[in-house]
């Protein structure tokens, strides 16, 4: 697996994030072929979130991967806190008890990564801030990011922080681009051209943050997928034309789309199926052309000026 540096950290990572949301569907045989697919491809990171499965995701997968001090050097750990039932919360107290939570769960020492899950409209940056620096002091927390936030959100947190972001967690994927269709159809009259994320993806390039698309499949919030969808005929032509040329499934074109992107993105799959989490994996080794990045692009009815 390819590895790159995540944000401005020394940490070395695959440039492909395994999604544990849905390991909760798996008995506990499953839930250990999956980790031991994922890091039998080198992709041993592996995202969570206190709030998946209300922490069960993370239980299964301390026990599926027989988590131990031996295997805790081997893998990267990142989980996400900050949403509650019916709002948002990035007090320190509750930043604080997550963390904790996480670690219990998670049968570890420590985090590699915390990311705060999707902007706190509430939220006291210099709350945020004694957090970070608590967490840092104790070792519990290395490396800290963001989720779903525009520039000037992040802005107002790194006014206080001490520690730099590594990363901001979008939703992203070939039908769900406008961060992309606003920086190419700047300055037009139409619908791609509007900004709605105050330009996060050159921020995160200006800034040095690893965008981590999730959802690189979907379309719409959750609404499916579009590869070997009716819904997509002239997005799945052009797919799967590109994949017989490079022998992989449409899969590892779809995330191969999105590595193609000089921002050096780090997707983070969602699946639980073996030959999917595999075919996610092999986009590490596939460079599409300039020519194919943007015909999957326009076939996924992208507009260009």
């Amino acid at each position: 697996m390819r590895t790159q540096k995540l944000g401005p950290s020394d940490l070395d990572v695959p440039v492909i994030a395994v999604g544990c949301m849905r390991i909760n569907s798996l008995d506990k045989a499953q839930a250990e072929r999956f980790v031991q697919t994922a890091l039998g491809e080198g992709a041993n990171f592996f995202d969570h979130a206190d709030i998946y499965g209300d922490g069960s995701c993370e239980e299964i997968f301390a026990d599926a991967v027989q988590m131990s001090s031996a295997v805790r050097e081997k893998i990267i750990l990142q989980s996400k806190c900050g949403i509650r039932k019916g709002m948002f919360d990035f007090s320190r107290e509750h930043i604080l008890a997550s963390v904790d939570g996480s670690l219990k769960r998670l049968k570890t020492d420590y985090l590699d990564v915390l990311l705060l899950h999707r902007p706190d409209t509430l939220v006291e940056p210099e709350e945020v801030a004694a957090a970070f620096d608590e967490l840092e002091r104790s070792g519990k927390v290395r490396h800290f990011g963001v989720s779903n936030q525009h520039p000037r959100q992040i802005d107002l947190l790194k006014k206080y922080l001490r520690q730099p972001l590594v990363a901001n967690q979008l939703q992203l994927s070939v039908t769900n681009a406008t961060m992309i269709s606003s920086g190419i159809n700047v300055n037009m009259e139409n619908d791609a051209a509007v900004n709605r994320d105050g330009g996060i993806l050159d921020y995160c390039r200006l800034n040095d943050l690893t965008i981590q698309p999730w959802s690189p499949f979907q379309f719409g919030f959750f609404e499916g997928v579009f590869l070997d969808n009716p819904k997509f005929p002239e997005l799945n032509r052009e797919i799967d034309a590109v994949a017989a040329r490079h022998e992989v499934s449409n899969t590892t074109i779809a995330i191969a789309w999105l590595l193609r992107h000089p921002a050096r993105m780090q997707p983070v799959t969602g699946t639980t199926n073996l030959e999917r989490l595999r075919d996610c994996c092999k986009a590490s080794e596939v460079q599409l052309s300039r020519e194919e990045w943007y015909a999957i692009y326009r076939a996924a009815g992208n507009v260009l000026p």
